[in-house]
């Protein structure tokens, strides 16, 4: 089958490891279903597992991807969740010891995917492939700094600290959803005015916010810690899931301590997560972001344009 896939890795130029052409079809343990993909997003994972990070070179080659919505084995269309776990866990749990798609087994920018048949839910009505494709890693992973980390209470505000990310673009349009007054920082003018038109409030870093916030989602790290400790409230949380910036950041315990605060560490979703996040979509009409679309033939340029950086939402594969 086509896929596109890391033949190696290499740490210092990862797009050279990047291979696209047929690979044998994925293997169908008990228990597992294959989907017929007809799209798939892209995440920073697929550049660090071609760098070689949480990928060996003795796993590879390895398909690419976490993100993909298709066409299951009984002809229905549905969203794959992107977390294999240990199956007799409750969909409630996140498995400390859980892996993605592309790490042990292979992902998703390909023909065809297998997963636990438990990993697939139904693609609500009314969405296209490529909008529910952006879901399952960046937009689920928001929603859980929102909701079970973050627990954003009803009419509460949110700092967000970067614009563009597929995370940071999730966490603006899913928080004003929620009804969030939400404040978000960017080095960028042209994309603070974007975050201006998803409904949210816009400013440079470091700058001073007109309130402290009940929620801060950093996913920038050193560059950013500190203003996030000064825009928390008495009993805020500071939820990280990532460190684009550095991740030893510096931090003033005692705001820490005197407030209260609490920093809390976030990565990816549960099923049962994922299937929340379908469900307020649906309800609240929001949609994502997608910055541009590539055909699956065309992950290269794809994988360059998110190197480059110069991103706002998610970079979508089409695999018609």
């Amino acid at each position: 089958m086509f896929a596109a896939y890391a033949a190696t890795v290499n740490a210092e130029d990862p797009l050279s490891a990047l291979r696209v052409g047929e690979l044998p079809d994925p293997e169908v343990p008990e228990g597992w279903a294959t989907v017929r993909l007809s799209a798939s997003s892209l995440n920073h994972h697929d550049l660090w597992s071609l760098k070689g990070v949480g990928l060996p070179v003795e796993r590879t080659p390895m398909i690419l991807g976490c993100d993909g919505v298709g066409v299951d084995e009984n002809g229905d269309p549905v969203v794959v969740h992107a977390v294999i776990a240990d199956p007799d866990l409750p969909d409630e749990t996140l498995d400390p010891k859980r892996t993605l798609l592309s790490e042990l087994h292979p992902g998703t920018l390909a023909e065809r995917v297998s997963v636990p048949r438990r990993n697939l839910l139904p693609l609500p009505a009314g969405w296209t492939a490529e909008q529910a494709a952006c879901l399952p890693t960046a937009w689920l992973t928001a929603y859980r700094m929102l909701t079970t980390r973050g627990r954003l209470p009803e009419g509460g505000s949110v700092l967000i600290q970067g614009a563009g990310g597929g995370v940071s673009t999730a966490a603006i349009l899913l928080a004003t959803a929620m009804g969030a007054r939400v404040h978000v920082t960017s080095r960028d003018g042209a994309k603070r005015d974007r975050v201006t038109e998803l409904g949210a409030h816009a400013y440079e870093p470091g700058a001073r916010l007109p309130e402290r916030v009940d929620v801060v989602i950093e996913t920038v790290g050193a560059a950013t810690f500190d203003h996030s400790v000064k825009c928390a409230k008495p009993g805020a949380r500071i939820v990280v899931s990532g460190s684009t910036s550095g991740h030893e950041a510096v931090v003033d315990l005692r705001r820490v301590f005197f407030l209260q605060l609490e920093i809390v560490g976030s990565t990816m979703g549960t099923r049962r997560e994922l299937a929340d996040l379908l469900d307020l979509c649906g309800r609240t009409d929001v949609r994502p972001v997608v910055d541009s679309t590539y055909a699956l033939a065309d992950a290269a340029d794809a994988l360059r344009h998110l190197a480059d950086g110069d991103v706002f939402g998610k970079i979508v594969l089409t695999h018609g």
